[in-house]
């Protein structure tokens, strides 16, 4: 561990896309002072960035993170309501972190041990030289508009009753609006065309990069596929359904979208 590390330094325990919080009904991270009994002299630590006055390290979870009654692991998901919004892209930041130093220590050309870039994010093969840097997903997510109303759907992973845009990975050999045309068509089966950008979020759950578009309904009946998405339908602003938390780029464009309906520009 940093032989500088503050005692209220925020630590981000990671294990998979989950994290450790001290707390239940309002769970923070935890720092060195809280968590020094339980973290080992020679335990890989990176730093992460700047909360206020406070730099925030990440570590991988270790067996013995959790035997504290007051600490648990939740999904990072369950925490985008309760965490500040730097903060939370600090825990994104650290899980990606984390899931690369502890994939990348051995090069996967030559199986040699990897050594640290000096100033960059990197991992570089002494023996073959080939170096490595963390990836990134990109993902596209679509709201689809047709005159009043916008069309929404609930993913079998989200929790009973939140609808959201429509959202999936990019493929390789894809343009961003070629992916969100697919993925329409795929889990929703009607057709999107004269894609707008809308603006773009880091999204820590699965580590990559949300690209906003509203989208005009061109045509089709809905269909889901029911493997993705196990219900979608047409709403319109007063009749919403339970939406995802404020701080996702999902929220940000239907309320973009009521914000425009209010002033009678619809999409």
């Amino acid at each position: 561990m940093p032989a500088t590390f503050a005692a209220d330094a925020p630590i981000v325990v990671v294990q998979g896309t989950q994290v450790l919080v001290l707390g239940a009904e309002t769970p923070t991270l935890p720092t060195f002072a809280e968590l020094e009994p339980w973290l080992t002299p020679n335990r890989p630590t990176h730093l992460v960035g700047q909360f206020g006055s406070r730099e925030v390290y990440a570590v991988a979870a270790e067996e013995a993170d959790a035997t504290d009654e007051r600490l648990s692991f939740v999904p990072v998901r369950s925490l985008f309501s309760l965490l500040d919004a730097q903060l939370l892209a600090l825990v994104g930041r650290s899980l990606a972190i984390v899931e690369f130093e502890t994939t990348h220590r051995f090069c996967g050309r030559c199986a040699t041990p990897t050594e640290p870039i000096v100033g960059e994010r990197g991992k570089r093969c002494p023996s073959c030289e080939l170096t490595f840097y963390p990836r990134i997903a990109p993902a596209v997510i679509t709201l689809i508009e047709h005159e009043q109303r916008i069309l929404l759907a609930r993913s079998a992973r989200f929790r009973t009753g939140v609808f959201s845009a429509v959202a999936g990975f990019v493929e390789i050999g894809e343009s961003l609006e070629q992916a969100a045309i697919r993925e329409v068509r795929e889990e929703v089966g009607v057709e999107v065309g004269e894609l707008r950008y809308f603006d773009s979020q880091p999204w820590p759950y699965g580590r990559s990069l949300m690209i906003g578009y509203f989208g005009r309904y061109l045509g089709g009946d809905i269909q889901v596929d029911g493997t993705e998405i196990v219900e979608a339908a047409w709403f319109d602003v007063a009749n919403l359904p339970p939406l995802p938390p404020p701080i996702s780029i999902a929220r940000r464009l239907i309320e973009s979208f009521i914000a425009r309906q209010s002033t009678g520009s619809f999409g």
